[in-house]
């Protein structure tokens, strides 16, 4: 436990919920620096199968906190561009985590908290919460987050909701392909612990790698080096002693090592 966010373990899956109900659980400075601490430490962590992100109250995150945003306006441009930066690492620190990561999504999610459920890896979310881009309503933009929401949400969504500020539900975002399950809010931990069991249930290096290869390949043309590239992935994990416990556990039809 921090002062903003409530750690939990279990087994080989780490819990870090936002711990801010009283604001919505809306991101500060504190935040910022906790959730950049907690993840640089659990990435290196190499007992950790998988991350779950969610948030205690009412809310997932309702983007930044008043208060701050008060003290923020009398910045100047400097102490500005600084302060994003340490959002920008926080988000890059998520972003980057080697583990997967997957956000449960139970309420409300504005502004920077959409910045905070683009960076997971697997979102589920509740029926009925609503998603929020709201920063063209104060004459802002969602700047700092934008190459992670227009990544996951999707360029002609992100064209409308980043100039509209509309508002728009789980199941729109499932529609768009930003959120991947939505479920009841008492079949929320459920779902979410499903997909988490089935992560664990894999290769331990070979789900890291999945992905990191999706993050390289993406976007990319398939040229004779990326075809290269690809080939010499699959040489590497095959050759590894994960990929020959899976491969040979399999055909002996027994459990690989890694699982109970």
């Amino acid at each position: 436990m921090t002062s903003t966010l409530d750690i939990t373990r279990d087994g080989a899956v780490a819990r870090i919920f936002l711990n801010r109900p009283d604001v919505r659980n809306a991101f500060n400075d504190a935040v910022i620096a906790e959730l950049t601490q907690a993840f640089g430490e659990l990435s290196a962590d190499t007992t950790l199968r998988a991350i779950v992100l969610g948030g205690h109250g009412k809310a997932f995150c309702a983007g930044a906190d008043l208060s701050w945003m008060r003290a923020m306006a009398d910045y100047d441009w400097e102490q500005n561009r600084a302060d994003a930066q340490k959002l920008a690492d926080m988000l890059w620190t998520i972003y980057s985590c080697p583990l997967p990561v997957v956000g449960r999504i139970h309420g409300d999610c504005y502004a920077g908290g959409v910045g905070l459920a683009a960076v997971c890896d697997v979102l589920v979310a509740a029926e009925g919460m609503n998603f929020c881009l709201s920063e063209a309503k104060l004459g802002l933009l969602p700047a700092t987050i934008a190459p992670y929401v227009v990544k996951a949400l999707g360029e002609q969504a992100a064209r409308r909701y980043f100039v509209s500020a509309e508002r728009f539900d789980a199941a729109t975002a499932k529609a768009l392909g930003f959120v991947h399950e939505v479920a009841a809010a008492d079949a929320l931990d459920a779902k979410v612990d499903e997909i988490v069991a089935a992560i664990v249930a894999n290769g331990p290096a070979a789900v890291k790698a999945c992905k990191q290869l999706v993050k390289d390949v993406a976007a990319r043309p398939i040229t004779a080096e990326l075809r290269a590239d690809t080939a010499r992935r699959i040489a590497d994990i095959r050759a590894s002693d994960e990929g020959k416990e899976g491969v040979q556990s399999f055909l002996a039809k027994r459990k690989p090592t890694w699982l109970p």
